[in-house]
């Protein structure tokens, strides 16, 4: 099978969900002639033109509440907001508005709208340019929250989110743009709520997100040439997610380390810890749950500052070797 990178696997869902769906349209910040602040959306500009690539004035609310309105007529909007961290311009059109009014006309408007916002550090983009407020999403009934880690999932996941009837958040992370994977070059979906165990193990499962499923298959080979086998699920869906292939492997191995970027308070992992100790998994455990997340300060503007906020390899190793060390 071919491999192309995250970047075009996203450009491709989105370009065959142009071509199967008139009503499918994209709208963003640069998104047209620019192609994106990323790149994700060159050349579907020339292909489809200025009025299904619309690009927008810089004002993220206005982004927000014009795809819930185009959604609520029936179009498919995918909006585009350039980093995640400028999401918190638009959340009374996200929060109050797109995730709320299925429920409030009794399920008779739908709001099948797609919202994809880069996230993460890594690229020395500071502060303000480098968050991961996936959280704060997962946190509000009736938005979807999908976190893709490999280019196939990302394009499966995205085709998925845009023929979903409600409106879906796609979180990709900055570093995994350029990274490349096989991809099938045909439409396929990937079911929304349904988690992926990337690696098979005995001992310990690590739960993680995005770009640390990569870094936790990382620390796995390498724990592996120990003795220690890690199992490492992604759940690829925040919200809904998949809390049964979650236990299952809790109850496999007895042991869990929970791996995001985001702050630790308050973070996804707080949620599944909390799954994990109020479900059937907890009986099952010979050690304590353990959450390793990016540490809660602001992202620094310095590389080798920026390296030591979130959880890298050795940080994975680390923790995984304490949580062997329960007897």
């Amino acid at each position: 099978m071919r491999e192309i990178t995250y970047a075009e696997a996203i450009r491709e869902a989105l370009r065959q969900e142009m071509q199967r769906d008139p009503n499918v349209f994209l709208m963003g910040e640069d998104i047209g002639i620019y192609g994106g602040a990323f790149g994700v959306t060159l050349g579907l500009l020339e292909e489809f033109g200025p009025e299904r690539v619309r690009d927008t004035p810089i004002s993220e609310g206005v982004i927000a509440g014009a795809a819930a309105g185009a959604a609520l007529t029936g179009m498919r909007p995918v909006a585009e907001i350039m980093f995640m961290d400028f999401t918190t311009l638009a959340m009374e059109q996200l929060v109050n508005q797109a995730a709320k009014t299925r429920y409030m006309f009794g399920g008779k408007a739908k709001v099948p709208m797609v919202l994809r916002t880069p996230a993460g550090s890594g690229t020395g983009a500071a502060a303000q340019h480098s968050q991961s407020l996936e959280a704060w999403f997962v946190h509000v009934p009736g938005l979807k929250v999908v976190m893709p880690s490999t280019p196939y999932d990302a394009k499966g996941l995205l085709i998925s989110s845009i023929r979903d009837a409600n409106p879906v958040i796609l979180v990709e992370e900055k570093l995994l743009y350029r990274m490349k994977g096989p991809v099938p070059e045909e439409p396929y979906t990937v079911p929304l709520s349904v988690a992926e165990v990337k690696r098979e193990g005995r001992d310990i499962t690590i739960v993680a997100t995005g770009v640390m499923v990569m870094r936790s298959l990382a620390a796995a080979e390498k724990l592996a040439l120990e003795g220690i086998e890690v199992e490492v699920v992604d759940p690829r869906t925040l919200k809904p997610y998949d809390a049964e292939t979650i236990t299952k492997s809790v109850i496999k191995t007895g042991r869990v380390l929970i791996v995001h970027e985001a702050y630790k308070t308050c973070g996804f992992g707080a949620e599944i810890s909390a799954m994990i100790s109020e479900g059937p998994a907890f009986m099952y455990l010979n050690a304590p749950i353990r959450r390793l997340a990016g540490l809660d300060i602001p992202i620094p503007y310095n590389r080798n500052l920026e390296y030591h906020t979130v959880p890298q390899v050795e940080n994975i190793i680390a923790a995984a070797r304490e949580l062997m060390a329960y007897k």
